[in-house]
């Protein structure tokens, strides 16, 4: 058998990228990044192209095969770091090793992506707006991609045989101690379009079959659910912390009538319509697959990533930044017109009293 394993890196560092103001990432040309379209689609479906770079291979090897590099930009503020080795294995448990991988220097794959990571922001300063908090905490998948099988011509077949196997690969686990039910569950999201082609995505890894060798299109599909369970894990842990904040700060002091009571209020609305925007632009990042193929690819990711559950979570907690912005819009005003009240009827007791002393 013959393939790679892939990883996938996807780090929030900005609410936005500029990128029609990138012109060199890490001293290189970034090119738009397209992906071959084989199957029957509409021509004039436009499919989402982020910028990207390749690196030269890292100079330590994986299992003593080179590592290569791929670097993409996205103008929701997040960097991608792909990782591809090349492997040659007799059975899939010799694969186990991909897990939790270690260059032949010590140095953990995760690292070396982070560094890129930040040597990519840092080359994109001037065309990152709200940059996020660093370090991120990536959000990581592996794909194990084969482009042979030992002969074997139908791969739909060839899953059948080998169902504990894949699952075992998948899940990190002994093929023997996996239950009847966890195999079932972990090839549960399956795809296919030809019977060369095959798609098994469980939620921390997913196994990529095409013996024609090409598997950049699928990887693309699901290199942007990943994208999307970054950024909505992001968003919701943002909107955790704000709105804790916000209530103990309401709770601890009175709202004050004028100068911070704007800035308040300011503050709530330009951080409601940043997360709304956000969501929406995330959310329809993957509108234009014209490839049903990819489509259902992407829709089983969904699936198995939760991020319908994610996107909702967002959303309630939108709901109650905006109930919040109300409460705290429609307090300052009652307070603001209580005082205005207060005003007038110390005005019109003065102007009384002026009337008073006047007639004496």
């Amino acid at each position: 058998m013959k393939g790679e394993v892939i990883y996938l890196y996807a780090f929030d560092v900005a609410n936005e990228i500029l990128t029609p103001r990138v012109q060199e990432i890490l001293s290189e040309k970034p090119f738009p990044f397209e992906i071959r379209m084989d199957r029957t689609l509409p021509k004039d479906m436009p499919l989402y192209k982020p910028l990207a770079i390749e690196p030269h291979p890292l100079a330590a090897k994986l299992h003593g095969a080179p590592v290569r590099l791929l670097i993409r930009i996205y103008d929701v503020g997040v960097v991608t770091v792909m990782m591809r080795v090349a492997f040659e294995a007799g059975t899939l448990g010799e694969l186990m090793r991909f897990h939790n991988p270690k260059l032949e220097d010590g140095h953990a794959l995760d690292t070396i992506a982070l560094n890129f990571c930040a040597k990519v922001c840092d080359s994109l300063k001037d065309s990152i707006v709200g940059r996020t908090e660093f370090p991120p905490p990536p959000e990581a998948y592996t794909v194990f991609c084969f482009t042979d099988l030992a002969g074997v011509k139908d791969v739909n077949g060839w899953l059948g045989e080998q169902r504990r196997e894949v699952a075992g690969l998948l899940t990190e686990t002994a093929a023997e101690k996996l239950s009847d039910a966890q195999v079932n569950e972990v090839l549960r999201i399956q795809r296919s379009f030809e019977s060369t082609d095959l798609v098994v995505i469980d939620w921390d890894a997913a196994l990529v079959v095409d013996l024609t060798g090409y598997v950049d299109d699928v990887l693309y599909a699901l290199e942007l659910a990943n994208l999307q369970l970054e950024e909505f894990r992001v968003m919701d842990q943002r909107l955790d912390k704000y709105l804790d904040r916000a209530y103990d700060d309401l709770e601890r002091r009175p709202m004050p009538l004028f100068g911070a009571a704007n800035k308040t209020l300011r503050h709530l609305r330009r951080f409601r319509v940043d997360v709304a925007k956000l969501t929406d632009e995330v959310t329809h990042i993957t509108k234009f697959f014209g490839d049903w193929y990819l489509a259902r690819v992407y829709l089983g990711a969904r699936d198995r990533f939760y991020l319908d559950q994610w996107r909702t979570s967002v959303e309630q907690r939108l709901a109650q930044l905006d109930k919040l912005y109300s409460v705290v819009h429609a307090e300052v005003n009652e307070q603001r017109m209580l005082w205005l009240e207060i005003i007038i009827v110390i005005f019109f007791a003065i102007d009384l009293l002026i009337l008073l002393w006047v007639k004496r």
